[in-house]
């Protein structure tokens, strides 16, 4: 990190976020970055995260905008070396109840920042994804599955000038809204919600997600989805460890929501490069692939199964510690 970083500006859509901020702090760590932007719609987060940053503010600069706005982003991606595009909406049932402003923001405006970092010969832009946009069963998921899709496209457009890749990955362990924060508000009343005894779900913790997004930019030439090793947990399991005293109420399973999660679908597996912390997924289309790296790599095992339900992947009750700590 810190030879690659020297005297880069980086620019995080999305920045006052739970990964923008986790990302900020990374980065921050690292003197020799030349300028770190934050770019989001939210004015009081910003003035939030700008106050408690205020001894960073010679590095730091905020910069209000939508990546619905084209224009606002060409402007703010003048001179910026790496982008990071985290800005989405996120809440599945949101944005089954609104879904033109979820296309609008996620695939539109994923779509402008591809065009944005193509006329500003940004080098690297890296997408965060998410385990949702495999195989989708929501809205939400289908548009991450068409930004992933714009984002390894674009390479195609950019010559060798601008690199696109992403990062897909799963639950976010004390992400704004994730399970185990309603978890926490819910087991004061002593009761929690679960949707159905069988669910399970992939956990990865903010410093791992920080490792892999690190390793990504410096490594990715063009079109690679980047997927960290994850081990899955019943979601039964992190209520047991999380609220042990709390009844469970089974309450069905909501619309959009699957019962388990993939994160490498049976079609991606034939081109699936078995790292030693992440696993890289290689573009199945020529014009859109520059990667030359892997070609020492091993690619994952005939019939790999990277689900949450997948034995393999799952820890029993006795080891959630490993995933969810032990101060809950």
């Amino acid at each position: 990190m810190k030879n690659y970083f020297k005297n880069k500006t980086i620019l995080i859509t999305g920045g006052t976020g739970t990964f923008g901020r986790a990302f900020v702090a990374k980065l921050l760590k690292e003197k020799s970055i030349k300028k770190i932007i934050v770019l989001s719609r939210d004015e009081f987060k910003q003035s939030h995260m700008q106050n408690e940053l205020k001894q960073h503010n010679a590095k730091l600069r905020f910069f209000i905008g939508d990546v619905r706005d084209i224009d606002r982003l060409k402007r703010a991606f003048e001179g910026v070396d790496i982008v990071v595009h985290a800005a989405a909406l996120k809440q599945v049932l949101t944005i089954e109840y609104n879904p033109f402003e979820a296309i609008k923001t996620n695939i539109f405006g994923s779509q402008n920042v591809v065009e944005a970092a193509l006329d500003n010969d940004v080098s690297k832009v890296l997408l965060i994804s998410s385990d949702k946009a495999v195989q989708p069963v929501s809205l939400y998921g289908a548009t991450k599955l068409a930004a992933e899709r714009l984002f390894v496209a674009a390479n195609s457009y950019s010559g060798k000038k601008t690199v696109f890749g992403v990062a897909r990955y799963g639950n976010v362990i004390g992400s704004r809204g994730s399970f185990i924060e309603i978890i926490n508000k819910q087991k004061e009343k002593g009761e929690i919600n679960l949707t159905d005894t069988k669910m399970t779900r992939f956990w990865i913790s903010v410093d791992k997600v920080m490792e892999v997004i690190i390793d990504a930019i410096k490594k990715m030439e063009g079109g690679e989805i980047f997927v960290p090793k994850m081990k899955s947990l019943k979601v039964s399991d992190v209520i047991k460890h999380l609220a042990p005293n709390c009844k469970v109420k089974v309450i069905g399973v909501r619309p959009g929501e699957k019962i388990h999660e993939t994160l490498i679908t049976e079609y991606e597996d034939v081109r699936t490069f078995d790292l030693e912390n992440v696993y890289v997924i290689k573009s199945e289309f020529d014009f859109a692939s520059r990667t030359n790296w892997l070609k020492n790599e091993a690619l994952v095992k005939n019939n790999f199964d990277y689900s949450s339900n997948n034995p393999k992947f799952i820890l029993p009750l006795k080891r959630a510690s490993e995933i969810l700590g032990e101060n809950n």
